[in-house]
């Protein structure tokens, strides 16, 4: 009988054992085998559940997320899932016992229910032994792709240079950051009176130094800052670790604001900067770092992201991602991208600066079936040799859209009015394409992500023939705004305030159209004056129904020149500028 307990005893604990070993992930174990015993690893420790004590955030949801981050999902999701289990705090009393066992905390996540950390392969296996333990990974991080900073020797494209105010069509002096924002029609969306107003954008990069005192960012609207390397607010350059040259140029390509000089799509936003690689590192992108960004800029209530980030393979024994796990569920931080689009947020990430090749040569996250992957061309509107292609290993096309990536007109640290035009990536191209959704965001603040990525595909060059390098093409943002404003489906929905559209075409010979929209029955007057603001002639003068309207402007009297249109309605009044070119 004694031999019989001994044997059972035994039994249960090679089958405890088995267990335990079983938690640790077969990346982690290759690690673990190839290192020393006293060598800390960044490791992921995951739990089974968060706790008995989870029924009082259900109850009052705003314990976990803001209002905002509420209203946002609230596009997506029910009432009744508005929050999941997903968004309840990690358990600390689970994080306490394993730090008490010399775990050392660097980030928690509530969406995957885990921490990460550093621990000594025996203090991996005592965290094995615990029963909430459920699984136990490698944190994985990436070498960052610095491309930009490598093409310093490369020539500006003449057309990006000494470019002052555009004659006589646009209402803002882009200076020399014309071309770039030109090219995806933003400034017509800007002449409308889109600037990304009530849109909450967070950056992710290295840092941002100087964006308390640079002249391009005087005017934003910074609302948070967290550095997710050091743990602190600071995310300028300091005595911590990190260097944030280039998330200067990326913040002023997306919203910096100084007439004459540089001007970006979504000036008018507010921002959350979030500092999550580490330039100090050879490894300076750790998926923990920008999942925790993502997660805090959910519960704050962000709208959309922007992430420059790129990878290439690890350093051993660390394991690598290739180009075969970019199948849109491998990488965990692309899941992680891919669930923050399904709680209401539209997620942008450059597609990578690895070329073209046999296969696709994407960086997680742009493999994501959500993920707005975005390429880069030149100022001609032709793929830059660098920008990464697809397609995905399950057969879907990548990258998304593109933008100007070449030779953009940055903002940089090295004075409060420094700029530059030498780098190059999609690192610049993907603030673009988000700066550009803040704006139709602003003008239709109910899209989600998935019918606002739907949107700007429609419209973009090419919607109809999408392929592996230029996915479904350049962005049009002004298109993307008629289409919104004006496309089938809202032909009986009453507009929400008035509005006056840039005419199309524009330049025009010799007529035009001029669409326009009044939530009320009202008297609606469009003028039309020459550039000195001398009347020619009244073009409407009489009482609307609510829609949105379309009239013809017929200028075969008129002489070759700019020309400005006001329409006055009710209290709204609003002037554009058209061009006759004969």
């Amino acid at each position: 009988m004694r031999l019989l307990s001994i044997t059972i005893i035994l039994f249960a604990g090679i089958m405890f054992a088995q267990s335990s070993v079983e938690k640790f992930t077969p990346q982690l174990n290759a690690v673990v085998s190839s290192v020393g015993g006293n060598e800390e690893l960044l490791v992921w420790v995951f739990f089974t559940d968060k706790g008995n004590e989870t029924q009082n955030y259900f109850l009052k949801p705003s314990t976990v997320v803001s209002e905002k981050s509420l209203k946002r999902r609230a596009k997506v999701l029910s009432q009744e899932n508005i929050i999941s289990e997903n968004d309840l705090p990690v358990n600390q009393n689970y994080i306490d016992q394993i730090k008490s066992l010399g775990f050392q905390l660097k980030q928690k996540t509530k969406w995957f229910n885990g921490v990460s950390g550093w621990a000594t392969k025996a203090e991996l296996a005592q965290f094995a032994n615990l029963p909430f333990v459920k699984q136990l990974d490698i944190v994985y991080r990436f070498r960052k792709d610095n491309f930009e900073e490598e093409i310093h020797n490369e020539i500006p494209e003449e057309s990006n240079q000494n470019l002052s105010k555009p004659t006589g069509t646009n209402s803002l002096n882009y200076g020399q950051s014309l071309t770039q924002v030109n090219i995806i029609s933003v400034p017509q969306v800007h002449d409308l009176g889109y600037t990304g107003n009530g849109i909450t954008i967070c950056m992710m990069d290295a840092g941002f130094d100087k964006w308390t005192t640079h002249q391009v960012f005087s005017t934003m609207n910074v609302i948070a800052t967290w550095d997710f390397v050091n743990g602190d607010a600071d995310v300028e350059n300091g005595i911590d670790m990190g260097e944030g040259s280039h998330g200067t140029s990326t913040l002023s390509l997306i919203g910096g604001f100084y007439e004459g000089q540089l001007i970006g799509p979504a000036f008018g936003a507010e921002f959350i900067l979030a500092k999550t690689e580490n330039t100090e590192s050879e490894t300076p992108i750790e998926e923990d770092n920008w999942l925790a960004a993502m997660e805090w800029a959910d519960s704050i209530g962000v709208d959309l992201t922007s992430t420059s980030l790129g990878y290439i393979d690890f350093d051993p024994p660390y394991p690598s991602y290739t180009w075969m796990d970019m199948d849109g569920n491998t990488c965990r931080i692309t899941n992680s991208a891919d669930y923050a689009v399904s709680l209401g947020i539209f997620v942008v990430n450059s597609a990578g600066n690895s070329g073209y090749d046999v296969h696709n040569t994407l960086g997680a996250p742009s493999d994501g079936d959500s993920v707005i992957a975005v390429g880069s061309v030149n100022s001609s509107g032709t793929r830059s040799g660098f920008s990464s292609v697809g397609p995905t290993v399950d057969g879907r096309i990548k990258p998304d859209l593109m933008a100007m990536g070449s030779n953009n007109y940055v903002a940089c640290n090295g004075s409060n009015n420094c700029y530059s035009s030498w780098g190059s990536g999609t690192s610049w191209s993907c603030p673009m394409v988000a700066g550009a959704a803040a704006l139709l965001l602003e003008a239709d603040p109910s899209l989600t992500p998935m019918q606002l990525a739907a949107l700007m595909k429609s419209t973009a060059s090419k919607s109809t023939n999408p392929d592996n390098l230029y996915g479904w093409g350049i962005i049009n943002t002004y298109a993307a705004l008629q289409s919104l404003l004006t496309n089938a489906d809202n032909t009986t929905k009453v507009p929400e305030d008035f509005y006056l559209l840039q005419n199309y075409p524009n330049p025009f010979n010799p007529s035009t159209k001029i669409r326009f929209a009044v939530p009320e029955k009202s008297n609606v007057k469009i003028y039309l004056y020459d550039i000195l603001g001398s009347e020619i002639s009244v073009i409407l003068d009489e009482e609307v129904n609510p829609g949105v309207q379309e009239i013809e402007l017929n200028g075969s009297n008129l002489t070759s020149g700019v020309y400005l249109l006001r329409m006055i309605a009710n209290n709204y009044q609003q002037t554009i500028k058209i061009s006759l070119l004969k």
